[in-house]
């Protein structure tokens, strides 16, 4: 029982850390825009991403490389269906609205997560998830602007975040997979960013990223620092905490990021929350804790 409990505890601190982590991805994404698409950037975290864990895995532990050629489609799922998928809604959605509005859309993903589970792995789903994901969906609804005083985000908006929402679910998924079949966390986190860039080839302008990338060493760093910060070491965490918690668990976790996000955004960028907007997150953070009391069931 000890070490089970342990288990959920070290799931629950490194998904955490994940879920902080990238809600602190505006930083980057707000500088980026200004002379790259969101596509380009994308490419651009997820070559960086290939290049590091590339180095890593080479020098340290080489052996995590191998993959079983009947397993790619479980990469496939994680890159294309996944992270290319996600990012581009993402990042595009950053572009057409607040960065709180676009982290609270990006997680309708754990309803997504939940039912999906339901089908593939048998998860339950309890009162307290149909109850928490009744409050998700309203705090959603609220903050897109659906109900309020005057419209927050247009509905293209709506369906890019869902969109993400969809694409971010979809990693628990396909990374549950592979970690049942055996792979480690570093060679689930290589691959999956390996079939991204493969997808991406085609459909990045990569001498204007490159101008970007390499106009100076200072603007060098903040994109290997962008790297690390929103892919890297989130990845890890995130994939790493899979291992001690279910899909659905680990996703809803994650949702910590709106907080940050907002954080991120008032500190930064001076978006100040309505009311309405602190309404509607506090509805995620409820159903979050709704489901943390749901204590081992499925």
């Amino acid at each position: 029982m000890k070490n089970k409990s342990l288990q959920n505890f070290t799931g629950t601190v490194f998904v955490t850390l994940a879920g902080m982590l990238w809600g602190c991805i505006g930083i980057f994404i707000r500088r980026f825009s200004e002379n790259l698409t969101s596509m380009q950037i994308v490419s651009a975290r997820t070559s960086l991403t290939v290049v590091i864990l590339f180095l890593i895995l080479l020098i340290f532990k080489r052996d995590l490389l191998k993959i079983r050629l009947r397993d790619i489609w479980c990469f496939i799922g994680t890159g294309l269906c996944s992270i290319v998928f996600f990012n581009y809604c993402y990042f595009r959605c950053m572009n057409m609205t607040s960065l709180s509005v676009a982290a609270v859309l990006l997680y309708t993903a754990p309803a997504m997560v939940m039912i999906i589970s339901a089908i593939v792995f048998k998860e339950k789903i309890t009162v307290q998830k149909i109850s928490a994901l009744l409050l998700a969906m309203l705090g959603c609804t609220l903050v897109s602007g659906i109900i309020g005083e005057r419209p927050l985000i247009s509905k293209e908006g709506i369906l890019v975040g869902l969109g993400a929402g969809l694409g971010y679910a979809l990693y628990s998924i396909f990374s549950r997979i592979a970690l049942n079949k055996g792979y480690n966390s570093l060679t689930i986190i290589f691959y999956t960013f390996l079939v991204a860039l493969i997808c991406l080839i085609p459909l990045t302008e990569w001498n204007t990223l490159a101008e970007s990338m390499f106009a100076s060493n200072k603007d060098f760093a903040f994109f290997v620092l962008f790297a690390i910060i929103s892919t890297v070491l989130p990845y890890i965490f995130y994939t790493y905490g899979l291992t001690k918690l279910t899909p659905a668990k680990a996703s809803i976790i994650a949702s910590v990021e709106p907080v940050a996000a907002t954080i991120v955004g008032f500190l930064f960028f001076n978006e100040r929350p309505s009311v309405t907007s602190f309404f509607a997150i506090g509805c995620i953070l409820f159903s979050i804790i709704l489901l943390a009391i749901n204590k081992d069931k499925k």
